[in-house]
């Protein structure tokens, strides 16, 4: 019985030191310098550390975004790869999913006939209107097709935004309020140390602690959403869609 026991502590001393090595929660050594091996923005200050990580963002040439965000009353669920010449990727609405495409100043839109079916069934109070037999047609011969969209379109200027690297990363990571520094933590196996906002109640950031400083987490104030940034400066180089999967509508697609 004894030599049970003791084989049954020696295994779960085993287990949970594996478990602590494997969590990267070890507790260092009484005196040890918890910024070994860093890159050495732990030590400091928050608006140092912010602006730091602001910079990095702004000077790297790609980027992946991915999460959820509130904007305008609206949930928009990202991903997306953007660079300094376009980006391309998916969002998530209400109303479905559609990939958007921008190659320097052309943008595309590429949804399912279901995509484009509920949109076209928004009347002009927002109330949802029977789709006819013209509706269904036209939605089939949408789907799956990149539609372009003139720069003279009223949506424009929201859809490209949405691939638009220095317009997304200038409204998700410059923070407002009184800024301090948080908990050290990881992110996928990466040191992090946290900044936040007023408290946590105007949001916060993760910033690594390797390598180049770069934000890998965006906590929006008031819940408004988690957004995952990652592929720092990874080569990536976005494409236009061959003629014949686009669809081009002239200088406009909606309604006013």
């Amino acid at each position: 019985m004894r030599q049970a026991v003791s084989a049954a502590v020696t295994c779960a001393l085993i287990t949970a030191t594996v478990a602590v090595v494997v969590s990267g929660c070890a507790l260092l050594p009484e005196g040890e310098d918890p910024d070994k091996g860093t890159n050495g923005v732990g030590k400091l200050g928050a608006e140092q550390i912010g602006s730091k990580a602001l910079a990095a963002a702004e000077s790297a040439s790609s980027v992946r975004l991915s999460g959820s965000l509130v904007s305008g009353g609206k949930l928009f669920k990202l991903d997306l790869r953007l660079t300094d010449k376009g980006g391309t990727g998916e969002v998530s609405t209400k109303s479905g999913t559609f990939s958007v495409l921008r190659v320097g100043k052309a943008l595309y839109l590429k949804a399912d006939d279901d995509f484009w079916l509920a949109k076209g069934s928004e009347g002009a109070e927002g109330a949802k209107e029977e789709p006819d037999r013209t509706d269904v047609e036209a939605a089939r011969k949408l789907d799956g097709m990149y539609v372009k969209v003139p720069a003279s379109d009223s949506s424009y200027k929201q859809l490209s935004g949405f691939t638009d690297r220095r317009v997304l990363l200038d409204g998700l990571l410059k923070l407002h309020g009184r800024v301090e520094a948080g908990e050290r933590t990881e992110i996928d196996g990466v040191r992090t140390i946290g900044l936040v906002v007023d408290g946590g109640k105007g949001g916060g950031l993760a910033v690594s602690l390797e390598g180049r400083p770069y934000p890998l987490r965006v906590e929006r104030a008031a819940g408004a959403g988690v957004i995952e940034l990652g592929s720092w400066d990874e080569e990536f180089e976005v494409k236009a869609p061959r003629k014949e999967e686009v669809v081009d509508y002239g200088e406009q697609i909606t309604e006013d």
